[in-house]
């Protein structure tokens, strides 16, 4: 057992046994290879089930990641570029002044269309053909390519209209048929899960949280205008068995190791699969975005589908590092200077990344 491996383990435990975590698993890829693998607490409480290194979590936007794999892949397939207007692969997006919209601007969060109608409901989120349909009826809330906010559903959703118009096949099976199945994990990484395998799954619970903490934020803070607070992430949300079935794939349900997988595998080869150029990776991994978030009002900046900079740190700070964290505080990244993968899955859902940074910290000291 490796001293990066001994030292995960004893912080996973100790999250454990404080309380602080109910279970959780961290997974890293060095060069290709795992060095750590590490699962610690319960996968559901009320049965006592203990976390393994294959149960699936449901991770919130840690799927956007391999949604932009995904399209990294069919790119790469000369399916598409980055410049192409969405409206040429779907024309019906072109409604409203849509038809500069650009896939760069989707992936980079430019795109203006971040929000959804503030009547959908979860069953709806879950039906693919009325999520389209709100999107080729939506407008631009800034011209494309003029500033950048979180598109927190509609990213998966625009990113997953245009593969199927591009295969003729829902995301979820690009997804199992060129990214998961060929890294062997078609069993840990999925959009829309099906439901005999619900079982497998973590059950999500929310960590206590001060009411007031939402009383603090503006009314007219633009997030409460991108969605309805019946969508916003939450444990209940997170195990309705519809959500867990549908392809969302502004979500995912993943092991650590499934997603880190996927990430040494866009760095370099992973047993013999890598999943796209080091020229791509490049032009993937730059900052195209950045400046505060129209939606959050927060500072960030994005590539093609990748947050930019660890969490704790500026992008400018960790350049190098890449992926995308989901609400409830899970993560999965990449860095490109020195060739780790990491990813980092847990149940009970809090307010912060702090458990990601303690965990990721001693990894990043380790390379």
């Amino acid at each position: 057992m490796s001293d990066l491996q001994q030292q995960v383990q004893a912080a996973a435990d100790k999250l454990v046994e404080s309380g602080a975590e109910r279970g959780l698993q961290v997974a890293v890829y060095q060069d290709g290879v795992q060095i750590v693998d590490v699962v610690a607490g319960v996968a559901d409480p009320g049965t006592g089930r203990p976390v393994t290194p294959d149960t699936p979590f449901y991770n919130f936007s840690i799927g956007k990641g391999a949604t932009a794999a995904v399209a990294h892949v069919l790119a790469e397939r000369g399916l598409f570029g980055y410049d192409t207007p969405v409206a040429e692969l779907w024309p019906e997006f072109a409604r409203h002044g849509k038809e500069r919209v650009t896939v760069r601007h989707v992936l980079s969060h430019t795109a203006g269309v971040p929000g959804v109608p503030l009547d959908t409901t979860p069953e709806d989120v879950c039906d693919w053909g009325k999520m389209v349909a709100a999107l080729e009826d939506a407008e631009l809330w800034w011209e494309p390519g003029t500033k950048m906010g979180y598109h927190a559903y509609t990213f998966g959703f625009i990113v997953g209209e245009i593969v199927r118009r591009v295969t003729g096949k829902p995301i979820s099976q690009v997804l199992k048929e060129d990214v998961a199945g060929p890294l062997g994990v078609a069993d840990e990484l999925y959009f829309g899960m099906p439901e005999r395998e619900h079982a497998r799954l973590a059950r999500l619970e929310d960590a206590p949280m001060d009411p007031s903490a939402w009383g603090e934020m503006p009314a007219d803070l633009p997030m409460f205008k991108a969605a309805p607070m019946s969508l916003m992430p939450n444990a209940e949300l997170g195990n309705r068995p519809d959500y867990l079935s549908a392809d969302i794939p502004a979500g995912g349900k993943t092991s650590a190791r499934a997603i880190a997988r996927m990430y040494a595998a866009l760095l370099g080869e992973v047993d013999g699969v890598r999943l796209i150029t080091p020229e791509r990776l490049r032009e993937a991994t730059a900052i195209v975005s950045s400046g505060v978030d129209e939606i959050f009002g927060m500072p960030s900046a994005w590539g093609l589908g990748f947050g930019i900079g660890a969490h704790g740190k500026t992008p400018e700070e960790s350049p190098t590092v890449f992926g995308v964290g989901g609400a409830g505080g899970s993560t999965a990244w990449a860095d490109t200077a020195t060739g780790t993968a990491f990813a980092l899955t847990k149940n009970r859902l809090a307010h912060d990344f702090t458990t990601a940074e303690l965990i990721g910290d001693l990894v990043t000291a380790a390379r």
